[in-house]
């Protein structure tokens, strides 16, 4: 009866398709270190590094929409959603490439237009490919108890990615390299990536290949005709969309913040006075984690996404706070991963790490099948199948903040007094430093959570709702 109700998926179109976010967040880890390339590479000040990346991350922003409209207008041989994932790959492979290969080597005098130039080109790419990751949830399955899986695959994949990321970088680049002032570093580093991503996303073409397909696509009113005045309509009729936008963009915000490569160094390789932590710790973690995003899957299976994003978004605050209290003790520089080492301040900072993680996962992640839940309300709402559309609003708003929070960190750092250098691993331990890094690492994701726990009050797409959005679309098509 549930194969004739729902467009189903196999759980392995479910996995493939979500290596799609694998793809770019193996790209979003690796321009996370741009900072420490173009400071120590490349010879920026740190004001112009922040000033530039910011406004480079709000033209990311405006991209979205441009990016939305085009996709929904496609409606090729090749499919929808498949070559907007293969291009913007395709373009983020060969913009990394000149930015960390070549923007050290350009006269002086045309660096910065250079950066900007190249940058702005990745940033086309990774459009691309990032507007698919939130849209194609509408296609690949409708079915309320399938949905929330992409959460697991997604939680899997953005560990493997940044957590491989910073075991790779902290125990192997840098030690082999001997910090962040050697080129080469960059150069090793963009091609792996280049050839991961790659990877993942022909996978994800391959998972979403039977559903993406014209035929497939859910059927358009005749007189249906995509306009840029669409997406002020959906704003102003489509409350949930709004609500998750607000509960997502903050979340948002608190994740540039607290992941920030800054951050991740004055934690680790400062506070904690091991760096090598940073990576470990993914690793060490990744199984019990994945155990608590089980569990958050399990309750918006049983309980609808919204309920399950509210008490994760809950839990996330108290773990948050313990982690406070962990990070303030005086032998925090303990921790170790060692065997033979452990201790128990390294019991307590792993068990709370996990619990923590856990959380943030099901928060950062569960938010995307929520925007399909926000795209069947609106095909339900005013007949328009939008996917792009939806997917470009949040993604916009998204990327607003993720380049304040960008922002914000800069502007911390040059209030901390580093004008002409970012903190560098090894580094005195001062109090100022140590109250920066709680406040940057646990302070600011408490209060974008609360902002997230107001909003979700509003959303009223929960489980009851959902199951009769999708009975009547189900019955659209039939009729």
């Amino acid at each position: 009866m549930e194969q004739e109700r729902y467009n189903n998926a196999s759980y392995w179109q479910i996995g493939f398709f979500s290596l799609n976010n694998a793809a770019t967040n193996l790209y979003l880890a690796l321009m996370g270190y741009t900072s420490y390339y173009a400071n120590s590479i490349a010879g920026f000040g740190i004001v112009l590094i922040s000033a530039l990346l910011t406004a480079l991350n709000i033209f990311d922003a405006v991209t979205d929409p441009a990016v939305g409209f085009l996709l929904d207008k496609t409606k090729g041989r090749f499919g929808k959603f498949r070559p907007f994932m293969l291009s913007g790959n395709l373009i983020m492979a060969g913009s990394t490439v000149l930015l960390f290969h070549t923007t050290h080597k350009i006269p002086h005098y045309l660096r910065t237009p250079y950066f900007i130039l190249v940058y702005g080109l990745f940033i086309i790419g990774y459009t691309f490919q990032t507007v698919v990751a939130k849209s194609g949830q509408s296609i690949l399955t409708d079915n309320p108890r399938q949905r929330p899986i992409s959460t697991y695959f997604d939680s899997l994949y953005v560990m493997a990615a940044y957590g491989g990321t910073a075991l790779f970088v902290g125990n192997y680049l840098v030690p082999k390299y001997g910090g962040f002032t050697n080129e080469t570093l960059f150069l090793e580093y963009v091609f792996w990536v280049n050839t991961l991503s790659l990877i993942c996303t022909l996978l994800a073409m391959a998972g979403i290949a039977a559903k993406d397909k014209p035929d497939r696509l859910p059927a358009q009113p005749a007189h249906q005709n995509i306009r840029v005045r669409d997406y002020w309509e959906i704003l102003r009729c489509n409350k949930p969309i709004r609500m998750l936008i607000i509960a997502a963009c903050t979340d948002k915000f608190a994740a540039t913040v607290y992941s920030h490569t800054t951050v991740v160094v004055m934690l680790y390789g400062i506070l904690m006075d091991d760096y090598g932590i940073s990576g470990l710790i993914g690793v060490v973690t990744a199984v019990p984690t994945l155990f608590v995003v089980s569990a958050g899957i399990r309750v918006a299976q049983k309980m609808g996404q919204k309920k399950s994003l509210v008490l994760f978004t809950t839990l996330g605050i108290f773990f948050q706070t313990v982690m406070a209290f962990v990070l303030i003790q005086d032998n925090v520089r303990m921790v170790s991963l060692v065997p033979g080492k452990i201790n128990g301040i390294t019991i307590w900072f792993v068990g709370t790490y996990v619990l923590l993680n856990g959380c943030k996962s099901i928060t950062n992640n569960m938010v995307v099948p929520m925007i399909a839940d926000c795209s069947d309300y609106e095909r339900c709402r005013s007949g328009k199948f939008v996917p792009g559309l939806m997917g470009a609003l949040f993604s916009f708003v998204d990327k607003v903040f993720a380049a304040l929070g960008t922002g914000f960190v800069g502007i911390v750092m040059l209030v901390m007094g580093y004008n002409h250098r970012l903190p560098q691993i090894g580094d005195e331990a001062t109090p100022a430093l140590k109250w920066t890094t709680l406040f940057l690492y646990c302070g600011v994701p408490i209060l974008g959570w609360v902002c997230s726990l107001v909003s979700m009050r509003y959303y009223a797409l929960d489980k009851k709702t959902m199951h009769e959005i999708t009975e009547k679309l189900h019955h659209r098509s039939k009729g």
